[in-house]
């Protein structure tokens, strides 16, 4: 078992960009599947193939609602725009 951080790491070094995944949504994936995650310990082995599953199930919106917790996209590293 590693820790939820290892965990996260290791699944967006393997997943292509479409599938990795943030901290929050891996918070709501723990919440929505309990049973998966009885200890608090994350395998990499058990779990990654019900996360992608998981992932690929939520609509897009979803994700970007979660991702930034508030419902609001952020958009990072872009330049302001002067009107």
């Amino acid at each position: 078992m590693i820790s939820k951080e290892e965990f996260l790491t290791e699944h967006n070094r393997l997943s292509p960009v479409k599938l990795q995944t943030t901290i929050s949504l891996l918070n709501r994936f723990k919440e929505e599947k309990r049973p998966l995650l009885k200890d608090n310990g994350w395998s990499i082995d058990k779990l990654r193939i019900p996360l992608i599953t998981w992932l690929l199930s939520l609509p897009i919106i979803e994700k970007v609602k979660i991702k930034t917790k508030r419902g609001k996209q952020v958009f990072k590293d872009y330049p302001r725009t002067k009107f």
